[in-house]
């Protein structure tokens, strides 16, 4: 899914989520801007996370983020690659370890736009976030990478405790729980 691609997918992406489709305009115009996939964009640029959840739709994997020191998807930035199934997939196999990840569907599965604290030299800036639906084995070994203070399969039923108020996480969690989508 290149910058074109994209832009064509944002442009078709419907949502019942009022706030998810709001952010579709933005989403759809930031396409146009050569920079838009380089966090060099201060302003905010485009991001790319995995949904994964296992097979059953039981669970779903999660990062404690080692910055945030909150509970997300795994993902990441784009730093160039303009297809962000791709940088999804390689975000979440170098976070968790996994080896045995799977596309459910390459079309995109939810969007959020998403405030990202100044750090440092590094301004307070919005992340443009295009997240996938994957798949992955429970059974699989977990390998933490140094970006994360820890990462788990959470039940379903335990994710609103863990996550506390974030909509983008429990939207997504409401769309998997919706989805009959049993591969």
């Amino acid at each position: 899914m290149d910058r074109l691609s994209l832009r064509t997918n944002l442009e078709n992406y419907r949502t019942p989520f009022e706030e998810e489709a709001s952010f579709i305009p933005d989403f759809t115009a930031l396409t146009y801007d050569k920079n838009a996939f380089v966090r060099e964009r201060l302003a905010g640029h485009f991001t790319g996370s995995a949904w994964i959840v296992n097979k059953r739709r039981t669970h779903a994997l999660m990062t404690l983020h080692r910055k945030l020191n909150r509970w997300l998807q795994l993902g990441g930035h784009a730093d160039g690659n303009e297809n962000l199934l791709e940088v999804a997939l390689l975000e979440a196999q170098e976070e968790s370890g996994l080896t045995s990840l799977r596309i459910v569907d390459a079309g995109i599965f939810d969007i959020d736009r998403h405030v990202i604290p100044q750090k440092g030299e590094i301004p307070e800036h919005f992340h443009y976030d295009v997240r996938f639906l994957i798949e992955a084995e429970m059974n699989e070994p977990l390998v933490i990478s140094e970006e994360s203070k820890d990462l788990a399969w959470i039940p379903f039923d335990a994710v609103d405790d863990l996550v506390g108020f974030n909509p983008s996480i429990l939207r997504m969690l409401e769309k998997t729980s919706k989805s009959e989508i049993l591969l």
